[in-house]
């Protein structure tokens, strides 16, 4: 069942979208969103995430600036519109909406209590500072995190398990924030990372224009996998 709720945070309340499995409570999966809001590729997302079983919610990041943000990749004037919305977003902020959202899930009655998060984009970034800033994140998921890099210096607040994919061929990560990301992470026993000889940013995105159909069955089953050792 798909629906829609609302999160009440410290600073507000905002929506999240929400995909339910047929089989309840069960483990959650936080989605966080690229730069286009919580649209359709997203939504696609979460209810993937919900026929293998997991409760899957993805919350309104943008709901500070602007409420409702759902917008096409096909489109230029969305792409503009979008890029501004990330230029201006306060990711300290977003790193507390983040949090706040896994703890109103995890009180959810659908949840068993226990909690991942799972993002692309910026959703990866924010799933990176959220899971390095909190405790209570169980396990977490980052597709091509742009800006990784810049917040390495709080990997060590990492405590659950984390998997990374990077595109080698990302042309918004560097090869040499690539390496960075993947220096940072060798030391700890509970994060992995995999690269993807060939693929662009957004590799995994439904019927974006750099989608590889084996690269992203490789990634989500990899995720898939990841998740299910992690929440179950």
């Amino acid at each position: 069942m798909k629906d829609r709720i609302s999160i009440e945070g410290r600073d507000g309340t905002f929506n999240a979208y929400i995909s339910r499995p047929k089989t309840l409570p069960a483990p959650a999966v936080v989605v966080l969103q690229k730069l286009f809001g919580v649209n359709a590729d997203i939504r696609k997302h979460c209810d993937e995430l919900a026929e293998q079983g997991f409760l899957a919610v993805a919350p309104d990041l943008f709901w500070r600036q602007e409420q409702g943000v759902d917008l096409s990749v096909n489109s230029d004037a969305d792409w503009a519109h979008g890029l501004r919305l990330y230029a201006a977003y306060d990711r300290d902020a977003g790193a507390t909406d983040v949090k706040d959202t896994v703890n109103a899930v995890r009180n959810l009655k659908e949840c068993n209590g226990k909690v991942a998060l799972l993002g692309y984009c910026l959703g990866a970034l924010m799933v990176f500072l959220t899971a390095a800033r909190n405790s209570g994140v169980d396990a977490a998921v980052a597709y091509h995190g742009g800006d990784t890099e810049k917040y390495l210096g709080e990997v060590d607040g990492l405590r659950g398990s984390i998997l990374m994919h990077l595109a080698e061929e990302d042309e918004f990560i560097s090869k040499a924030a690539q390496a960075e990301i993947k220096a940072a992470l060798a030391g700890k026993p509970n994060a992995m990372v995999y690269s993807y000889a060939g693929q662009r940013h957004a590799f995994s995105r439904h019927n974006g224009t750099h989608y590889n159909a084996a690269a992203a069955h490789l990634a989500n089953g990899r995720t898939s996998e990841f998740l299910a050792q992690q929440l179950r």
